[in-house]
């Protein structure tokens, strides 16, 4: 079983689904009305920060499956705790200004990136050497 990467599959779905929230928030408090997603650069950078979440999922949460059942549970979900903390911290500094994300980008790329090389990796491994 793979308890805890399941529960960081669920963080991070919970993490998607916050920043969702607070895009209707700031289409509320800037006055951008459905299906406009520009007008307001405070409101832009909201958006952002949930789409570029959605356009990470793919290649994070095939990356941390992967990288569980290849390798291990727990560092699975321990670096999937990592990309959640980093998609955080690009969430706050990219709330504040654009130059801000990039820290928190940095992080959770590393993290996607260590997943797939160690899922590719291991898999490879496994085809090698049966």
């Amino acid at each position: 079983m793979y308890h805890f990467t399941a529960l960081v599959t669920c963080l991070a779905i919970l993490l998607f689904f916050f920043t969702s929230i607070q895009v209707a928030r700031a289409r509320a408090k800037f006055g951008i009305k459905a299906p406009a997603i520009s007008g307001n650069p405070d409101f832009e950078r909201v958006f952002r920060v949930q789409m570029n979440t959605l356009e990470w999922m793919p290649i994070f949460l095939p990356s941390l499956w992967l990288f569980a059942i290849y390798i291990s549970d727990p560092i699975a979900a321990a670096i999937g705790l990592v990309w959640i903390a980093g998609r955080i911290l690009y969430m706050t500094g990219y709330s504040q200004a654009a130059e801000k994300r990039g820290r928190g980008f940095g992080i959770q790329a590393l993290a996607s990136g260590g997943l797939w090389l160690g899922a590719f990796g291991a898999i490879v491994r496994q085809i090698i050497h049966g």
